[in-house]
Formats: structure tokens, sequence, C-alpha cells
């Protein structure tokens, strides 16, 4: 048997003669030169499969195509072996398209989000979308967003939006209806993903009801504020909802006082780290903490700026916004707070339709605790640091998750609060949760 020589796709020539694109409407020449002409440099045939598979995949990144096709073949009429035509085949997106999808707050609340948008509006990747929501507590809300990525990458992007929301505290005694603008630049670095925001908004408060206290009344009325915030990600996490392995890092902070009569210096960070163990179980630590300041020490943070703990989505065992101070059962929040959790996530016993429905589920232990806390001016930062430590609440429990799909999981535990403070809400036995993001 003759014995046929090995060769690699690297070691045979290649040169690209031309690129042709089909079926283009409504996206512009120079924005898909600008997309393909690295397919040019393809010195072999190894090289020219991944540069367009690259090109491809940077196409369906940017969401201006319903599906896209690539045919290399040799080109005919030119002198020279080795020379390739390359042709994309592709189908646009329709011009307009609307749907309907649900999101989970971090207060246990479900919201239906209706949207209409136009993609590729200007033929560059541009995207405009109109966009109203409604909660099933009764929030509403809508906001016509435009986004552009930047020199065609779809990792840097410009967005802003124009909206206004009208949601209810229930917890806190007070609602609020708010208008606003921002400005998004997004950005990746070597250490993770960037944002910066420039977000100016007006906001009326009300109280909700004749039982709300007099201290949350006393906040009512209009504030302007003008800020500028700095968000930073980095996540290694291999799932969003239920990851196994991987740790998540986010930090933000927040400059408000660029104009308007809202001011504060206020940040915000939270930790997660997952190792997987034997026979599919999970081990999860988590870490949370902010801090929000007045530069002026005679003016206090408004109570729609401060920060909340409690609930099932941040520290079970206490209602929403239960921990911390309150007044005639209406929560006030604090000026910094800090939250941490251990958990343990195993298969179910026996683990029921394993392979198929039964990966679903998930047995869950855990351990948290937590404190909010207003900073006194007229004491030290040890003092503070002791006051924020000292009345720490501390909850424990078992339950069982449900992850649906990669859209949020729900949560039913049986938690029994070890420590609370007389001030607190607090919710012993059985506990629901259903959202995105749990401590």
């Amino acid at each position: 048997m003759e014995k046929r020589e090995k060769y690699s796709l690297e070691t045979v020539p290649a040169r690209v003669n031309k690129i042709v694109v089909k079926g283009i409407n409504k996206t512009k020449d120079e924005f898909l030169q600008k997309k393909l002409q690295t397919i040019f440099k393809a010195e072999n045939v190894l090289q020219m499969f991944i540069l367009c598979k690259a090109a491809e995949t940077e196409l369906k990144r940017l969401d201006i195509f319903k599906s896209i096709q690539i045919v290399i073949d040799t080109s005919k009429n030119v002198d020279g072996d080795n020379k390739y035509d390359v042709l994309f085949n592709v189908k646009e997106n329709r011009w307009l398209y609307g749907g309907a999808h649900t999101t989970f707050g971090g207060d246990n609340n479900a919201t239906m989000v209706g949207s209409l948008a136009l993609p590729n509006t200007f033929g560059r990747a541009e995207n405009v979308r109109l966009e109203y929501n409604r909660s099933l507590k009764g929030d509403h809300g809508g906001a016509f967003r435009f986004s552009k990525p930047l020199n065609g990458n779809p990792d840097v992007r410009f967005s802003t939006s124009v909206y206004e929301m009208n949601l209810e505290y229930p917890w806190s005694g007070f609602k609020e209806k708010s208008r606003g603008i921002n400005m998004d630049f997004t950005f990746p670095s070597s250490l993770g993903k960037h944002c910066l925001r420039w977000e100016g908004i007006w906001r009326d408060l009300r109280a909700l009801s004749r039982t709300t206290s007099f201290t949350v009344r006393e906040q009512a009325g209009h504030s302007l504020k003008s800020s500028l915030k700095h968000q930073f990600t980095r996540d290694e996490r291999d799932a969003p909802i239920l990851p196994s392995k991987g740790a998540l890092f986010k930090m933000e902070q927040e400059f408000a006082g660029l104009g308007g009569n809202v001011e504060f210096f206020k940040h915000d960070m939270e930790l997660q780290f997952n190792q997987k163990l034997v026979l599919d179980t999970v081990i999860q630590m988590s870490l949370a903490g902010g801090v929000v300041k007045n530069p002026n020490p005679n003016e206090e943070i408004r109570i729609n700026d401060r920060f909340f703990l409690g609930g099932p989505l941040t520290l079970r065992g206490f209602n929403a916004r239960g921990v911390g101070p309150h007044s005639d059962e209406n929560a006030l929040g604090g000026e910094t707070y800090w939250a941490g959790g251990l958990h343990l996530y195993t298969p179910l016993p026996f683990r029921p339709g394993k392979g198929g429905f039964g990966d679903f589920f998930r047995s869950h232990f855990f351990i948290n605790a937590g404190n909010v806390y207003n900073l006194q001016s007229d004491k030290s930062v040890l003092e503070n640091l002791k006051g924020l430590s000292d009345e720490f609440r501390l909850s424990y429990g078992a339950g069982i998750v449900l992850m649906l799909g990669n859209l949020a999981r729900m949560e039913l535990n049986y938690v029994v609060p070890l420590r609370a403070q007389a001030r607190d809400s607090v919710n012993t036995g059985l506990q629901f949760g259903i959202g995105v993001n749990f401590l």
C-alpha cells in the first residue's frame, strides 16, 4: 500500500484575491471593510480559515446579521496559483422588531419588559430601543436607549438613555418618581470590564401612605442629582446563576455633586469565590460592603441614596430591608454596611433525573451575617468600625435551589436567625426568594 504523505495547512500558501458580501441592504460598505480587511493578511490556508472565522464571530457579536455563511473558493481568471475568493452570504436582521421578557430584581420582584428595537439603525451596528416595564408590585416606567460600538469594536461601546421610573418602597414607606438621562462608556482591560457613567436625575419622593413615619416624611420632596460613576467587573465564574467554580469581583465608585442639590461619595464592593468539591458539591464564599459619605458633615445622606440590607437575596432570615435603623416600622437604611455568606450546594439526595431535569435542583446549606450602620462624625474610625461589627446579625438555614436556565434562580429555605436587634424585621421559618444576584 502506498503511504500518503502528511502535510499541514500551514504549509499550503494562500492569497485572498477578493472578499464579496452578499445580502447587504442596510449595513454600510466602509463599516464591513474595516471588519474584513484583516483576511487579506492571510499567508496560508490555515491563517485564512482562522481569520474568516474570527471575522464571522465578531460580526455575530455586533448583532446585525441573522445568519452568516462563508464560502471559500479558488479564484478564477487570476494569474498564479493559491489565489482564493471569500464569499460572505449574510442575512440582515429585520429593520424593526419587538419582544417581551421577564427580569428579576433585588427585592424579590418580577418585571415584565416590552420593547421595540431598530437594530443596525444607521448601518454601523447602532441600536435604538424603546422599552416599557411593569412589575408585579406595580412599579412601572419607560426608557429610550441608544448604543453604538466605537470603531466597530463590540467590546468598546457608547450608550445613552432617557428614562422615567415610578417605584414604591413599602418597607421604607415612600414612593419615588424619577426622570433622568445617562451616558455610558464601556471598555475592557487586561484586568476586567470597565464602565464610566454620567447620570443626571430628578427625583420626587413622597410618603406612600398615612402610616409613613415622620422621619421619612421629612425627606419628601424634589432632589436633583448629577453624578459620575465607575464600575469595574472581573467575572471568572463558569456560570452566572449557580456557578461551580471561579471568582467574581465587582467594585463601584460614585461621586454626586457635579450640579444639583445632592452630594456624596459612595463606594460599594462584592467578592465571590466558588470551589467544586467531591460528588458535585460546591462551596461558595461571598462578601459585600459599602460606605457612603456626604462631604458636608452637617448634611445627612438622603434615604434613597443609603444602603439597605435584609431579605432572601441578601441577608436571609430577615424581611426585605429588615436590618438596621427603623422608624415606625419603616426601614431607614444606613451609611455603611457589610454582609457575608458561606454556602454549600449539593445535588438532591439520590439525585432524581440525573443528566436531565434533576440537574436544575440543588440542596442548599448556608450561614449569613451582616450589619447596617450609620457613621458617627463625633467618633473615631476605630469606634465606628467597632459599632459596625458589634451589632452584627447572624442566621443559618437549609433549603432547595432551582435554576431557571440562565435567567434567574429560586430558593426556598428554612431560616433561623441567631442574632438580631430589637428594631429588626425578622423572618423566621420558610423564606422564598427569586432573582439573579444572591449574596
